[in-house]
């Protein structure tokens, strides 16, 4: 070949692999095993099902508990993150961005102590701090680019063995694109790898930092390595995005051991907190059989008297009241109960005797905004037209507080509508369905609702903001 037809060769190649590396730069956030790690809503919808989370104002309490001290000897007191709870039984947790956490319910079912939680958010804590989020997207980038370079490689050196009538090129040539795609895998999986054993590290510095003991995160690798003991004997570790579990304890158990804070257990407060929550989380996931099982009417502790309450307002809400006054008289001043007592009563067709308790639990724990959509919900349930203006306010407070409530918005609906606010009803209505995400249902109430409004006023322009909105672009389409 001419010295001017190598060069032309060679620009043609180099243009088709800057055409690959745009496209890529493009296509990256579908990269599979990333997107779930990355963005779990937006994997969920592409695949058609949506993360099942979970509200519960007393469980999210006692994680912002275990939280803010971590946080803040991370350097990210000032920083908003929302932890959101995951309706799953399986024991995981993970964070797609520096502003969100997902803990699944399994985490709390299985933790016998606040320290396997504290564990749990001090690692997640560790890759938000040490922005690890970002630079694991910056590795796919490069685990990819090695991928698509060895694949025009692979089918170049075939391209040149074919013109050479060499078989044996032709294979060498399909062999390098066959495994450059696993070759960058593996360079992916061996920084994801490295990310969560300096995770890990910056865990323990945390839990030493805030007086706590690293026991509970021992716990939980044990935990893995019994599930691990037979499926490691056939997982290759260098396809794994996580050190194997038994690693993971060998690697920390001798600093966590060494700690001063190694015997120091979780204050006797916090874990009462601890066994209050896993026995309502328990209660409220799972059939009252089972709830029996596992507090048996032989077991006379508060826990057990909660996880029992709980089972039997899901039998008959009416018939639960006797046992949430039992627990209400053992402890009055806990909001938890009279937000229990009004669900009962909520649930049990009365609505209008659950005002009381809800009211009673706000008046405990002031500003919480799940309280406040249950009063708001309880007096429009009620069919009382003098207690919708009332309703009306107390349902936008709540929203204020908890601007992630669909069941707020659709309450509040209700209220404009039976108020004759028909306008804002489609407001509030669009509102709600953009919670749920359905987009086109809200852009029709919202264009409906701006037909209605004064335009240029602050609803009229929320109305605009929900019929011009397009979802983000996924996967470079």
């Amino acid at each position: 070949m001419s010295r001017h037809g190598a060069k032309l060769k060679d620009m043609r190649l180099g243009a088709r692999l800057a055409a690959t590396l745009t496209a890529l730069s493009v296509a990256l956030p579908s990269l599979m095993g990333l997107m779930t790690a990355l963005a779990p809503e937006a994997a969920f919808a592409q695949s058609g099902r949506k993360l099942p989370l979970v509200r519960d104002a007393e469980a999210e309490d006692l994680l912002r508990s275990y939280a803010q001290p971590i946080f803040k000897v991370a350097g990210l007191g000032n920083s908003q993150i929302d932890i959101i709870l995951v309706n799953d039984k399986s024991f995981n947790a993970f964070v797609p961005d520096s502003h969100r956490m997902f803990i699944n319910l399994g985490v709390i079912l299985e933790a016998e102590t606040p320290g396997e939680i504290i564990g749990v958010i001090a690692h997640e804590t560790g890759h938000i701090a040490g922005r690890h989020l970002v630079r694991l997207r910056e590795a796919a980038a490069n685990a990819q680019i090695i991928a698509v370079i060895g694949m025009i490689l692979g089918v170049g050196a075939a391209a040149a063995g074919g013109a050479a009538g060499s078989s044996s090129a032709i294979g060498g040539g399909a062999a390098a694109a066959l495994s450059s795609g696993n070759i960058g895998q593996r360079s992916l999986l061996a920084y994801q790898r490295g990310e969560e054993a300096a995770a890990d590290r910056a865990a323990l510095k945390y839990l030493n930092a805030t007086h706590q003991s690293g026991q509970g995160m021992l716990k939980t690798f044990e935990r893995f390595a019994e599930q691990q003991v037979f499926s490691a004997r056939f997982v290759d570790p260098y396809a794994q995005s996580h050190p194997m579990a038994n690693e993971r304890y060998r690697s920390l158990a001798t600093d966590v051991m060494k700690s001063k804070y190694y015997d120091t257990p979780a204050p006797a407060a916090l874990q009462h907190r601890h066994d209050m929550v896993r026995a309502k989380i328990l209660a409220f996931s799972s059939h009252p059989n089972e709830v029996l099982r596992r507090y048996p009417r032989s077991d006379k502790s508060l826990p057990a008297q909660y996880a029992r309450a709980i089972a039997s307002m899901k039998r008959d809400g009416r018939t639960a009241i006797k046992d949430i006054d039992a627990l209400i008289r053992q402890e009055p001043s806990n909001p938890y109960f009279q937000e229990l007592k009004g669900q009962a009563l909520l649930e049990g067709g009365n609505p209008r005797a659950a005002i009381e308790p809800f009211r009673r639990a706000l008046a405990l724990k002031p500003g919480e905004g799940q309280f406040q959509i249950w009063l708001g919900y309880a007096m429009v349930s009620s069919n009382d037209k003098s207690l919708l203006p009332e309703a009306e306010a107390i349902l936008k407070k709540g929203i204020r507080s908890d601007p992630n409530s669909g069941i707020a918005y659709s309450q509040l609906a209700i209220a404009h509508a039976r108020q004759g606010e028909t306008a804002e009803a489609d407001l509030a209505t669009a509102k709600g369905m953009m919670m749920s995400g359905d987009i086109d249902a809200a852009r029709r109430y919202a264009a409906r609702a701006q037909k209605n409004l004064k335009r240029g006023t602050p609803a009229w322009l929320q109305a605009d903001d929900i019929v011009s909105y397009k979802p983000p672009k996924l996967n470079g389409r």
